[in-house]
């Protein structure tokens, strides 16, 4: 890849580097913006369900969505490989979200993914993605297929990477961004991967070896979520893997759906649910807000800064005392 071809500078380019120069500056403006990040609520949809089909719609009618009308909607997966939920995006899932979008008005609706070890096109097919976009008329991008100039390069200072890191262009250049993610832990470094691990699948393939030999792994993860935004996530959590993962792990049903745009306040609320069900030591051992995951996103400004930003909203009773629960487990930080 040709880092001497700059990318030509984009509204949400600007954006971040903009944030990320002034977020460097110990002035009065700088704290009166960490003031307003401080007191900035993240809304979650939290919906008790054992149906992914009901789950997708619920939390979609809770939520305040942005719009959607006629815009590109690119909605990121996790297909890493094609082992069975959570190991991958269930496709009732999928399915049931890719039919809510386009309820609401989009122009059109792409699936943009890259796997790995496994070749992308393999893990598509052995899901039934490829059938699946053409029963219900979505296009697909294969990430890795991507040519030179379809990536964009990063380094914004104080990154981790070695020389910046490259995300694929349509993702950063989405009109409107969705991630779809699964609840689970990591056994390979990442201690869990939900919404903000999802960006690792937005990179290109040959990063993986600086990433995975990296004692900053962890902070480097936070670090590819400056370059894009999603303005919904959706969090398939009946099934979790409390250890092990991101393929195979210890199952327990949580049976929930999530919802929000705030990447540090839906994985706070999904470790708070790994939590409650009884989890790995990396995950019950270390205060959420604590994960470096969670305190690099923050440092970095992608999300709220501490567990009081959340406010939970629920639809029915079940929902409503489950919250509770994870009120009390968010509180202890």
């Amino acid at each position: 890849m040709n880092k001497s071809k700059t990318p030509k500078l984009n509204r949400r380019q600007f954006i971040k580097d903009s944030v990320i120069s002034f977020a460097c500056l110990p002035s009065f403006a700088s704290l009166s913006l960490e003031r307003k990040v401080k007191m900035r609520k993240a809304k979650i949809a939290l919906f008790k369900t054992e149906d992914r089909e009901e789950g997708v719609r619920e939390v979609l009618k809770i939520f305040d969505l942005h719009s959607m009308k006629n815009k590109k909607v690119l909605i990121k997966p996790n297909f890493n490989t094609s082992d069975p939920t959570p190991g991958s995006t269930h496709k009732d899932t999928l399915s049931q979200l890719v039919e809510e979008v386009r309820k609401r008005g989009a122009s059109e609706v792409i699936i943009g993914e890259r796997s790995g070890p496994p070749p992308t096109k393999n893990v598509l097919e052995e899901k039934g993605i490829f059938q699946l976009a053409q029963d219900l008329n979505f296009k697909i991008i294969n990430f890795e297929e991507l040519k030179k100039e379809d990536w964009v390069h990063f380094n914004p200072a104080g990154n981790h990477w070695k020389n910046g890191f490259y995300l694929a262009r349509p993702a950063v250049e989405s009109e409107y961004f969705v991630s779809t993610c699964c609840l689970k832990t990591h056994q390979y470094g990442g201690v869990f991967t939900l919404s903000i691990k999802l960006a690792v699948g937005i990179t290109p393939k040959k990063l993986m070896r600086e990433l995975h030999r990296s004692p900053d792994m962890r902070k480097m993860i936070a670090e590819i979520n400056l370059g894009y935004k999603p303005q919904l996530i959706v969090l398939d959590g009946i099934e979790a893997f409390v250890d092990g993962g991101p393929s195979m792990g210890k199952r327990k049903r949580a049976n929930l759906f999530l919802a929000g745009d705030d990447r540090v306040a839906v994985d706070a609320v999904g470790i708070a649910v790994l939590k409650e069900l009884g989890s790995n030591k990396a995950i019950m051992e270390r205060k959420i807000f604590e994960q470096e995951q969670i305190k690099r996103a923050v440092e970095l400004g992608l999300g709220i800064t501490s567990p009081d930003q959340i406010e939970l909203i629920t639809p029915d009773k079940e929902s409503r005392e489950y919250a509770e629960k994870l009120k009390s487990i968010l509180a202890e930080g």
